[in-house]
């Protein structure tokens, strides 16, 4: 008598994790960026010898923080496809991440971005930045079959090696994980949380007026000379940020509150971000 079906366990999907940019930058609004992650996420589920679910590596079902959840998921993900076009500042670091891992990457760009020197030896695939039908065709096919030839070659091969282990013998870089019960896995996200909310809260006390600028009471001299010296110390850091690759960057924020001092005067975390993109949008030269 033949098994049932039913008897043959299903295999879970392994997981393609997505480096990209996904806010305004270089010309490439928000929209354009949505439409690009459909094209590789069509790619993805068009190869049928394995298969993959792919995901923003800052994607997660559950609650936490999210730089926590970036890394690891940059770590655990089975493979990545990882977006250098317009050499996002965001992009690279993960990208940089996901090589000292030495596990399989693929890099695309889009037509109209340069090589970046450091990752110039990696095969890109290319694809236009119009987004041309015809060639996004090519392109999804070549991505699909380069994904699942990758894959393959990391389970065929245990020293497989997408960059690190081409230029020597190195220690790759890990990161720890443990098993835990639900219950300590819930107290180990509320730590986070609370962890979290007590840095936001010492910067941003909350029994302080608001003050954001743009209104009748703008932000304080003191704030102003201290943020425009963050800024500069940002741009000198990223030199291809822009205000609209800054604008909803929770990392450009967190990099400005922790370059300055006088924050006291905002009663809140989103009152502070309103303020600064009020700032930057009236002297976007200092982006």
């Amino acid at each position: 008598m033949a098994k049932k079906n039913d008897d043959i366990p299903e295999k879970s999907p392994l997981t393609c994790g997505l480096v990209m940019p996904i806010s305004a930058m270089d010309g490439c609004n928000a929209e354009h960026w949505v439409e690009v992650k459909n094209i590789i996420c069509d790619a993805v589920s068009s190869i049928e010898d394995v298969t993959f679910v792919a995901k923003l590596v800052s994607e997660q079902d559950d609650v936490g923080v999210i730089q926590k959840r970036i890394v690891q998921n940059i770590y655990s993900s089975d493979i990545v496809v990882c977006d250098v076009s317009c050499k996002n500042a965001n992009v690279m670091f993960e990208l940089g991440m996901r090589l000292a891992f030495d596990k399989p990457t693929i890099l695309i760009k889009d037509d109209k971005t340069d090589f970046s020197f450091d990752t110039g030896v990696i095969e890109h695939l290319l694809y236009p930045r119009d987004l041309r039908f015809s060639r996004i065709v090519t392109f999804k096919k070549l991505l699909a079959e380069k994904i699942s030839a990758t894959y393959q070659a990391s389970i065929d091969d245990p020293h497989h090696s997408t960059f690190l282990k081409n230029f020597g013998s190195f220690k790759v870089a890990s990161v720890d994980q443990t098993v835990g019960t639900p219950d300590q896995v819930m107290l180990d996200m509320m730590q986070d949380l609370s962890r979290e909310v007590a840095r936001i809260g010492r910067r941003l006390p909350r029994d302080y007026s608001s003050q954001t600028y743009g209104h009748r009471n703008s932000i304080s001299p003191d704030y102003v000379e201290d943020l425009i010296a963050a800024l500069k110390k940002f741009k000198d850091l990223n030199p291809a940020a822009t205000v609209e690759s800054c604008t909803g960057d929770e990392m450009f924020y967190d990099f400005l509150l922790g370059n300055t001092n006088s924050t006291r005067q905002f009663k809140s975390y989103d009152e502070y971000k309103r303020s600064v993109d009020g700032f930057i949008a009236m002297n976007p030269h200092l982006l």
